[in-house]
């Protein structure tokens, strides 16, 4: 069992609710994270316990920061946890965000889970996250649910806007005009996508080369 998840089974502190495959999925992504200097950025701070998880699990060095809409939130703040009371939503309240904290090393989206919500914090966050982080957004099956304002393969949803960033990680290949490489081409080396999960693991990047070595056959 993996170690984040033998803390959520054994967790008889504040309430964590967590679809149990996103264990497996952090490991992957946050383990090289562990025991470094590293700021944690969490939206959607609930009743506290998975701050306390990811400061359990990155370690002392770690510095946790939680965003959440309800003011009851602000109370939850302890020695290497500091909450930020907002709307994921407005835009002005993630750009005094951006200026609040240092350069984030792994963003959590666990927040309101709305299309506007999703896409404005990628948007607004994305770029400030350091040049090795993670952006991490979880609950992603809301775009499937129109009370979310989500739908299959609607428009506007988070997950057809995350459709898109794949052309974008290829763009070094376009021959369409029009089309070319963008900030986010620059600085994403990879996307992964889960059930109900996508992972953008960031990496300052180059043009891709080829070359070819031996000898031909004919």
């Amino acid at each position: 069992m993996d170690t984040l998840e033998q803390y959520f089974r054994n967790n008889t502190g504040r309430l964590i609710h967590k679809w149990h495959h996103y264990f497996e999925i952090y490991e992957r992504h946050f383990g090289r994270f562990r025991g470094r200097e590293v700021n944690v950025l969490e939206f959607g701070v609930s009743h506290g316990g998975s701050l306390q998880m990811w400061k359990d699990y990155f370690g002392p060095r770690a510095r946790i920061y939680g965003v959440d809409i309800n003011p009851a939130c602000k109370s939850l703040e302890e020695e290497g946890i500091e909450i930020h009371i907002g709307d994921q939503g407005d835009r002005e309240f993630l750009r005094s965000l951006r200026r609040a904290l240092p350069s984030i090393d792994v963003l959590i989206d666990d927040g309101g889970h709305t299309m506007a919500q999703q896409i404005a914090t990628f948007e607004e966050l994305f770029d400030e996250i350091s040049d090795d982080g993670v952006y991490l957004c979880e609950d992603t099956h809301t775009s499937y649910r129109a009370e979310y304002g989500g739908g299959l393969r609607k428009p506007g949803s988070y997950m057809e806007y995350a459709k898109r960033l794949i052309d974008q990680l290829n763009a070094w290949h376009t021959r369409e005009a029009g089309f070319a490489p963008d900030d986010f081409t620059l600085t994403a080396h990879s996307m992964h996508f889960y059930g109900s999960v996508v992972v953008i693991e960031k990496r300052v990047m180059e043009p891709p080369r080829h070359s070819k070595t031996g000898s031909p056959s004919f």
